[in-house]
């Protein structure tokens, strides 16, 4: 399977200790996920993309673009390849517009599923699938279901992205779940100011704060939510890994089915999706307080 990191912060932030200095980094990883890489980040709300079919750590070009990545937004990945080809159309993350994707997971029936999930995307998006990865087309899918709730090339709120991305997993998981075959589907998706994800059945850890700042004496954006679980529901940075980075952040593992976002305020929005593939928008008050005392207040 391959491996995710998703970055949102009120300023613009180094990534380089997430993507390469760490020792369990993103480009660390890649020694046991070595068939492609890619890394998305925004300026100027534009996304801009770099991807390769070679392993991250043993790539020159990885090392350069982790140095010099500052950012509000990043969307990174790491490829151990399960459907496709080893090519850099089938590396992630894949880009549409103002939107980037990456997946990490499994269709295990994809070849015996795929006419009917391309019957899921609108014929106009059809033609700019490039690769031949189940992920490009669950993308696909989720950007027909942006489409049905606003024009792809203007801003969507942040339970518009919510409502497509849970869409997209309940038609996928009915689409191919059969004969024993369970989708994975643990997906980030971003347009450089929502950032959604969801835990589609491979890990997938959640960070809105550290222990503390190395950077608390210098940081003009400081505030009590990044050094401690948020009273507000309002964070100064959102981080979804597939595995803990070490650091000083703290992690928090998402259970299978579950949604977390940030909107363009830095507005935390949790959800879930429930054990039938059905999607559970707006947790009340008394459930969120159960699946994460963080985001318990509302500002």
């Amino acid at each position: 399977m391959c491996r995710l990191f998703g970055f949102r912060s009120v300023i613009p932030s180094q990534v380089h200790s997430s993507l390469l200095a760490a020792e369990n980094a993103l480009g660390t990883q890649s020694n046991n996920h070595p068939d492609g890489w890619g890394v998305a980040y925004y300026i100027d709300n534009c996304p801009h993309l770099t991807r390769s079919a070679e392993r991250a750590l043993g790539d020159q070009l990885f090392h350069r673009l982790s140095g010099v990545v500052a950012s509000e937004t990043v969307l990174a990945h790491v490829r151990k390849a399960t459907q496709g080809n080893l090519s850099v159309l089938n590396s992630h993350p894949f880009q549409y517009g103002r939107w980037v994707f990456a997946h990490n997971g499994d269709i295990p029936n994809f070849s015996e599923c795929l006419d009917a999930l391309r019957e899921l995307i609108s014929p106009r998006l059809r033609r700019y699938i490039l690769g031949d990865t189940d992920s490009e087309t669950v993308f696909h899918i989720l950007l027909t279901e942006l489409e049905k709730l606003g024009p792809l090339d203007r801003p969507h709120l942040v339970n518009d992205v919510v409502t497509a991305l849970q869409r997209t997993f309940e038609k996928v998981k009915a689409t191919c779940e059969r004969d024993g075959h369970q989708p994975l589907l643990t997906m980030i998706a971003t347009d450089g100011a929502n950032l959604v994800g969801v835990q589609g059945g491979k890990e997938l850890y959640l960070s809105t704060y550290k222990k503390q700042c190395s950077e608390r004496t210098r940081c003009a954006s400081l505030s009590a939510e990044c050094e401690a679980p948020t009273t507000t529901g309002f964070v100064n940075h959102f981080i979804l890994s597939s595995e803990p980075l070490q650091g000083e952040n703290v992690w928090h593992a998402l259970e299978h089915g579950e949604v977390v976002a940030v909107d363009a305020n830095m507005k935390v929005v949790r959800s879930r999706i429930d054990r039938r593939g059905l999607p559970l928008l707006a947790l009340n008050q008394a459930e969120r307080a159960v699946a994460e005392p963080s985001f318990t207040a509302q500002r």
